[in-house]
């Protein structure tokens, strides 16, 4: 096993502030009971999310944000157990004569084995931003995490559809649907955080994200764009432009549905900083073609005034003048096309532009989609 090495630190381990008044219980965990898996990187030696270990009556595990399991299975304390080990954009184990991928180990209670995988996928996963357990199995050995909020963040079982800008200093998230502990039924109105920047008070990207998430009175991630109407509300495109003031105000392009397929009505909202919500400013007419989407990113220009808000998805084919009130006017929004200005297309029949001199001629145009 060349590729797949396997190195077991067996030493007896202190856990400190885990004393319990009344003794434990038969149900009850703490770090000194559980024996550690380590799972890391075999070049960087960094731990590794998300890798199952599979035991041979297919009881499952994976890895948390550290690469950590803490293993208690009562009925297999003390045993060798063999584990299926697999993760994808790392190489399995070397199979065994019956092409078995995996490996035994001893599981102990108090100690430690560190198994290395190989890396194949080129981008190294470092961990997970959102949800419930994020470090749920570090916490459960007694190890230190770098976050505040290692295993429950705002209620946050987990999110969808993230984006992400730079606001007044801080990093400004938004997300998609959000999962609850108390009811299946989540947060359908979009949901945010903030996080402070690296080296002003934030975690070093390679470490995590502290998340600071905006909650109701129940401490649950709340709703970001409470319309009145019907429907789930779903914002993205997020980007900061200045106002009339020169003030930084942060948008967001927002869609209400009222089922998967049902689109009623978008638009753009601004964030209104005294409420912490968000607040249409612009809702897009039935005939409204040139439509921002994707992700959205700043073209500095030549000058301030030139400056452009560009919507890829994935290539930059809408832009925005680079100042609210210019979010205010969708006639305005500009469409990189080759049809004839203020014309829409009609696919054979469709007018463009350039056509008397047998050409095509691209060019951002207005109104024009």
């Amino acid at each position: 096993m060349a590729r797949f090495s396997m190195d077991v630190a067996l030493a007896g381990a202190v856990w400190g502030g885990l004393l319990l008044a009344a003794g434990l219980g038969a149900g009850e965990t703490t770090a000194s009971h559980c024996f550690v898996i380590r799972v890391v990187d075999a070049d960087s030696g960094r731990g590794v999310p998300l890798v199952e270990l599979k035991t041979i009556s297919q009881t499952r595990f994976w890895t948390d944000s550290a690469g950590i399991v803490a293993f208690n299975e009562p009925g297999l304390m003390g045993q060798d157990v063999f584990f299926h080990i697999k993760s994808h954009g790392y190489e399995e184990p070397v199979p065994d004569g019956f092409g078995c991928r995996g490996i035994r180990l001893k599981a102990e209670a108090g100690k430690t084995a560190t198994v290395k995988i190989k890396r194949i996928n080129i981008a190294e996963r470092l961990y997970r931003i959102t949800g419930e357990g994020i470090y749920r199995d570090s916490v459960l050995a007694g190890l230190p995490v770098p976050l505040k909020n290692p295993v429950l963040n705002g209620k946050v079982l987990g999110q969808d559809t993230v984006a992400m800008t730079e606001y007044r200093g801080r990093l400004f998230w938004l997300w998609g649907d959000t999962n609850r502990p108390d009811y299946p039924l989540g947060n359908f109105h979009t949901s945010a955080a903030t996080s402070l920047l690296p080296g002003q008070g934030g975690l070093e990207p390679d470490i995590g994200v502290d998340l600071n998430y905006f909650v109701d009175e129940t401490g649950f991630s709340r709703k970001m764009c409470p319309l009145k109407e019907p429907g789930v509300v779903w914002m993205g495109s997020l980007v900061s432009v200045p106002d009339e003031k020169k003030s930084e105000r942060l948008l967001a392009r927002w869609s209400r549905l009222t089922s998967l397929t049902e689109l009623k009505e978008r638009g753009f909202a601004v964030f209104n900083d005294e409420t912490e919500t968000f607040e249409k400013i612009t809702t897009f007419a039935a005939e409204q073609h040139v439509i921002p989407d994707g992700q959205a990113y700043r073209d500095g220009g030549p000058t301030p005034d030139r400056e452009r808000i560009y919507f890829v998805t994935p290539y930059p084919c809408v832009r925005i003048e680079a100042r609210l009130g210019a979010f205010r006017q969708p006639e305005r929004f500009e469409a990189f096309t080759c049809l004839k200005p203020g014309t829409r297309f009609k696919g054979k029949v469709s007018e463009v532009d350039g056509e008397s001199k047998g050409r095509l001629d691209w060019a951002w145009k207005a109104n024009t989609s």
